[in-house]
């Protein structure tokens, strides 16, 4: 797949809520994962590896009790890059219903996503 079949297929499986599938069709085992500036130490923090993602990924997901909306943008595709905008509106039992929306920016390598970093808050 080239990046912007890349950038579509994420897309497709953001909109689905299929966020593992995600990870297991579209990211490399080497790629890293990058809070936004300040929050590099929160709960979920930076994080290398596949396995390492994954983790985080079940982290929030076990945070999460109610699911009330979620949204994904198109992907904005550049060189080796692209970008999408997207947000959850969701009850946690962290800290009860909150409304989140972030940029999130991807590098792809070799057909695989090896970089991504959230941009929030």
């Amino acid at each position: 797949m080239d990046i912007q079949q890349i950038a579509n297929r994420y897309v497709e499986l953001c909109r689905a809520g299929k966020h593992e599938q995600i990870q297991d069709e579209l990211y490399a085992d080497d790629a890293v994962s990058l809070e936004a500036p300040g929050n590099e130490a929160g709960p979920l923090g930076n994080v290398s590896g596949l396995d390492a993602i994954r983790a985080k990924g079940r982290k929030f997901q076990e945070d999460v009790i109610e699911v009330h909306d979620s949204w994904c943008s198109d992907a904005v595709v550049g060189g080796n890059w692209f970008s999408v905008a997207m947000g959850i509106d969701a009850t946690y039992k962290s800290m009860g219903r909150m409304p989140m929306a972030e940029v999130a920016v991807y590098r792809v390598r070799d057909g695989k996503i090896v970089h991504e970093q959230f941009f929030y808050g």
